[in-house]
Order: structure tokens, then C-alpha cells, then sequence
């Protein structure tokens, strides 16, 4: 375990690669082009943390608590605000270990977010994932909507070695989750992980949609712990955001999955999300594997976005 999460950790170093040379190359030249700490080297951070996709809210968080900390230890010297600034992006995006309370629950994981950012592969892996940890997992394929979604979750489900519920393409999906609870009840299942359609440019016939299947979990299986998580892609940056903030306006969302971090410049766009919507990134994906979907770990994270040398040497340790 300890194996794969280092070599998850390498992969994301070098997945982060354009996102840390697109931040930390400004930062430096900051931290060492400045003599003092004054408004302009505030400015300038600022600009850049933006420019790096991390959104304003968590900017104006992170610099407001910069400076508390910098009057606080009077503070002179712009390099020792590195840590300082490297600390307060990590408090930002902690993810509290009750956040993964559907592993240690019967619970249902509602999948949802729009074709094309990785969503059926990020329920294979999850599926692989859930089921190495010892849980019987069975999979819907209630993404009715892309007709080789169906086939795509099966693949997954084999190569998972798990159970798969699946509806005919255009059945009703709300129909597939009701099929997949009795399957799931049946077989005494411990989690029932659930793809689903995300068609955002009709956010009404999707508010409809989820309405129905949440229903559907609520009259037919109660006793389950209700999970719902969006996938997004790493790659579209403030896009992602958007697209989240919709999400969560119809959904009740708990978590995200960011999937395609490898070689994106955005990959900033992680603490934005968790600071503007108060929504937790859960996974992040780096490649196409099962084992390049793995829990987040902000520190992990924060260390892989700034600081190369410092990572090389956890790797190695």
C-alpha cells in the first residue's frame, strides 16, 4: 500500500508539473525579488495565486491570513513567508477523515457529472478501489443516456470483479437505481455505487432525473449513508468551478472527484473548489489506471504543486 502510494505521488509531481511551473516560477521571483513586505508584494502574490487558478475567495483567504501571520511573528523578510503561504494553502484544503464516512457505512455513492470528464472511468476505479478495501460492491449503470456508457461500466465491473446492474440505453435511469437497491439489498451488498447522467445545458430534466432516484433511495433503501460526488475535469480550470456550482445547486453534493490532473496547468483549480463551494475534494485522478485514482491528500497535494525538491525527497525517504 505504502508502494502505491508513493508511486501515486510520483506520478503526481509530474502530473502537477505545468501547474507548479506556471505558479511557483512567479512566486520565486517574487519572494526573491522583493527586499521588503509591502503592499506591491501582496499585489503581486495575489495576481498570481489568481492567475494559477486558485480562485479569489480561497486567494483573499490565504493572503488574509498571510499577513496576520506576518504582523503576528513581525516578519521582515519576503522569503520567510514561503512556508507561511505553503501552510496556509494546506489549512485550506484539509479533508477531515469523516469526510469518507460512506466507507464505514451500507451506503449508496451517487456518480454524477457531465460526458467527457472521466466520469464512468472514475466509477471503475472507485469500484476497484471500494472492493480491495474488502467491501462488496455492486455498480448501476443508470448513465442511460450515452449508449456506451453501459458498456464502458461493464468493462470496469469485470476488471473490478464486481456486480453490475445495467439498463438498456434510454431506459429510465431512476428504473436501473430501483433494479440495482433490490440487487444490492439481495446480495447484502456494502456499497451501491451508481453512474448517472450529467447533462448540464438541461439542468431541469437533471434536477427531475436526481429528484427521482433520490426518492426512489429514500423510499427504498433508508438505511443506507447517501454519498453524492461530481466528477470534474482538472483540465477546464474555472470551468470545472462553474460546473460544480451547478451541480451542487441541484444536487446535495458532498465531495468531487478531479480526474485528468496529469498535464494540466489548472491543477489550482483543486483549492478553488473547496474554498468557494465548501465542497471537499474526496479523489483526484493522474492516468488511466485503477491505481491512478487515490483519496486526496492536501499536503501531498500542496507539496507536489510547489516545491520540487522537497518532494523528491519524501519520495526518496
Amino acid at each position: 500500500m505504502a508502494e502505491e502510494k508513493k508511486g501515486f505521488f510520483k506520478r503526481l509531481v509530474s502530473g502537477l508539473t505545468k501547474t507548479r511551473d506556471n505558479i511557483v516560477a512567479g512566486f520565486d521571483s517574487i519572494f526573491k525579488g522583493y527586499s521588503s513586505i509591502d503592499d506591491d508584494f501582496y499585489e503581486e502574490l495575489e495576481e498570481i495565486l489568481i492567475m494559477g487558478d486558485i480562485g479569489i475567495n480561497a486567494t483573499t483567504a490565504i493572503l488574509e491570513n498571510l499577513k496576520a501571520q506576518v504582523a503576528e511573528k513581525h516578519i521582515k523578510d519576503p522569503m520567510e513567508c514561503k512556508q507561511l503561504l505553503i501552510n496556509g494553502i494546506k489549512d485550506q484544503m484539509r479533508v477531515d477523515s469523516m469526510e469518507y464516512e460512506f466507507e464505514n457505512r451500507k451506503s449508496v455513492i451517487l456518480v454524477i457529472g457531465v460526458n467527457g470528464v472521466g466520469k464512468t472511468t472514475s466509477v471503475g476505479k472507485l469500484a476497484g478501489k471500494l472492493k480491495d478495501q474488502g467491501k462488496k460492491v455492486v455498480l448501476a449503470a443508470a448513465d442511460t443516456f450515452r449508449a456506451a456508457a453501459g458498456e464502458q461500466l461493464t468493462q470496469w465491473a469485470n476488471r473490478a470483479g464486481v456486480d453490475i446492474i445495467g439498463g438498456q440505453s434510454g431506459a429510465d435511469p431512476a428504473s436501473v437505481v430501483y433494479d440495482a437497491v433490490a440487487a444490492a439489498k439481495a446480495r447484502n451488498a456494502d456499497v451501491l455505487l451508481c453512474d448517472t447522467a450529467g447533462r448540464l445545458h438541461n439542468k431541469k430534466n437533471l434536477m427531475e432525473e436526481l429528484r427521482k432516484i433520490y426518492r426512489i433511495l429514500e423510499r427504498e433503501y433508508p438505511e443506507a449513508y447517501l454519498e453524492t460526488l461530481v466528477v470534474l475535469d482538472g483540465t477546464t480550470g474555472q470551468n470545472a468551478l462553474a460546473q460544480a456550482k451547478q451541480f451542487s445547486e441541484v444536487a446535495n453534493v458532498n465531495g468531487i472527484i478531479l480526474t485528468k490532473l496529469d498535464g494540466t496547468a489548472k491543477g489550482g483549480i483543486a483549492v478553488a473548489i473547496h474554498s468557494e463551494l465548501d465542497i471537499p475534494v474526496k479523489y483526484i485522478g493522474v492516468g488511466e489506471t485503477i491505481d491512478d485514482l487515490q483519496k486526496f491528500d492536501a499536503d501531498a497535494f500542496v507539496d507536489a504543486l510547489f516545491d520540487n525538491s522537497a518532494v523528491q525527497s519524501s519520495i526518496e525517504a
